[in-house]
């Protein structure tokens, strides 16, 4: 009987050992940016109304293109969704390569800003600042604190800037979001805490991380 404990336990430590490089080596985890490859210099990637090259072409983008945001990729894989101007369309993955300093620990990316409706509002990193802006003004929340889980390249990400009843706490979600005005789509999504002098206040809305 022991023997066969101390079989099963070598096992499990042998799965646990084989599964962790996979995950620490993950290419990537939507949203992330990517570059344009394989495009000839005198052609365009073309952006596509649905994820099927016969599909009508909604915008193009360059072939030395960078940073691209892609949201979510359809159920084949061979296909990403990305915003062009004010919709959502789809990219061919063939010609798009993953950025490897997008997601980094404790950081932002540099493009990253949120939003949402109802009443309007925005968030942005600013230095070591989180700013906050409504149609009622502006407010700087200093200290700011952006905190991980620890997953390889994994977005989600924990906010946290200002102390006392001036602060505000961010949670950001990898999840399909939409702004509820635009056809565009978002990876992200972000619950905000706000503690002010009209007590605690709740917001939802959308972020994005191209520039």
């Amino acid at each position: 009987m022991l023997k066969r404990m101390k079989m099963v336990k070598q096992a499990v430590l042998m799965a646990l050992l084989m599964a962790g490089p996979a995950v620490a080596t993950q290419e990537y985890i939507l949203p992330t940016l990517f570059d344009v490859q394989d495009v000839a210099a005198d052609d365009v990637l073309n952006i596509r109304e649905a994820p099927d090259a016969s599909s009508a072409i909604i915008g193009t983008l360059a072939p030395d293109a960078t940073g691209i945001e892609v949201v979510a990729t359809d159920r084949s894989g061979q296909w990403g969704q990305v915003n062009a101007g004010e919709r959502a369309g789809w990219v061919s993955m063939r010609f798009l390569v993953n950025r490897t300093d997008v997601w980094q620990p404790g950081a932002l990316p540099a493009g990253f800003t949120c939003g949402g409706t109802e009443p309007f509002w925005s968030l942005a990193p600013k230095g070591d600042a989180l700013v906050w802006w409504t149609p009622d003004g502006e407010t700087a929340y200093r200290g700011l604190h952006v905190l991980d889980t620890g997953v390889f390249r994994s977005p989600r990400r924990a906010l946290v800037a200002g102390s006392g009843d001036q602060a505000l706490t961010a949670s950001v979600t990898p999840a399909w979001c939409s702004d509820g005005m635009s056809e565009m789509a978002f990876g992200l999504e972000a619950t905000v805490i706000l503690q002010g002098a009209a007590g605690p206040q709740l917001y939802s809305g959308c972020c994005r991380i191209a520039r």
